[in-house]
């Protein structure tokens, strides 16, 4: 089929799009600069120029294909409530322009939307009320309404960290700043991450494009439940730095942002989502890729 796909040329979307192409699809790629259309054009996927708040050029874009998948999003956390309402206004323009068409429609949600602390299910809801994960949890409930407007429409949550070559998100910024204290810090309690390797994450969204009913909700998840004091410890061997544990009062001046998810406990089951798609992750867990070493090449 004719896939369009926003962030084609971003971290996940280099991943997701050879995939597609190695199974026949057509991809038609999503471009802001030449820069990512070069790199589109790289792997033989057409080029759609415009851009996330280009709401004329996402519409033309999904027009024009045979079904979507949505992986853009503005990474300014000092700007969230805007990237989360930019996220929206996209989804809502992709999602008109399916109406009564049946096409699949596959966008992203993250994991951290869901209630911390114990384990989530595909089935569990997002947060509503915390005043971060909120946001873009709404938009989950946006998306999937189209599933009663004729949209075989469904979302993949990603972990916070979905690691592999060239990540530059939150492990990648956890090595930055135990580089700049010089020690590999995690934070007193239980936190633990959902995690997925990139190139097995790539493969839910190409199954969920294929395979996915209405509605649909899936998990892209391989460890359910890393926990952030294994992952200091990790970085603490490959940075030959002390490890320490901090005070939850003392987290926000050590981390800055990245508290927030560290600090989080985010256990999450992809039981469902391995169920229904047949999809069985068999890439290298987190901290097996961290002791891989790539994430500390200069």
């Amino acid at each position: 089929m004719r896939v369009f796909v926003t962030g084609a040329s971003g971290y996940m979307g280099s991943a997701i799009v050879p995939q597609l192409i190695s199974a026949g699809h057509h991809v038609i790629g999503l471009a802001r600069s030449d820069a990512s259309a070069k790199s589109l054009e790289a792997v033989a996927a057409e080029v759609h120029r415009g851009d996330l708040e280009d709401l004329k050029s996402l519409k033309a874009g999904a027009a024009k294909a045979d079904g979507v998948i949505h992986l853009a999003f503005i990474h300014d956390f000092s700007k969230y409530v805007e990237a989360a309402e930019t996220d929206r206004l996209a989804i809502e323009a992709i999602g008109n322009e399916l109406v009564d068409s049946g096409k699949p429609f596959v966008f992203t949600s993250g994991t951290m939307m869901l209630p911390q602390g114990s384990l989530g299910t595909e089935e569990t809801l997002p947060d509503v009320v915390h005043p971060m994960t909120s946001l873009r949890g709404k938009n989950e409930a946006v998306g999937l309404a189209f599933a009663s407007r004729g949209v075989r429409v469904s979302v993949i949550r990603l972990p916070p960290t979905v690691h592999g070559e060239t990540d530059h998100g939150f492990v990648a910024r956890t090595i930055n700043i135990a580089v700049e204290k010089g020690v590999s810090a995690y934070i007193e309690g239980q936190h633990r991450w959902s995690a997925v390797h990139r190139l097995d994450a790539a493969g839910v969204y190409k199954l969920a494009l294929e395979k996915a009913e209405a509605s649909s909700v899936f998990h892209a998840v391989a460890e359910e439940g890393v926990p952030t004091q294994d992952i200091a410890n990790a970085i603490g061997k490959q940075l030959s730095l002390p490890v320490v544990a901090k005070p939850v009062e003392e987290a926000q001046a050590h981390f800055g942002f990245v508290a927030l998810l560290f600090g989080a406990d985010n256990p999450v089951s992809s039981k469902q989502t391995q169920e229904q798609l047949g999809w069985h992750p068999t890439q290298a867990g987190l901290i097996e890729d961290l002791e891989q070493g790539h994430y500390f090449k200069k």
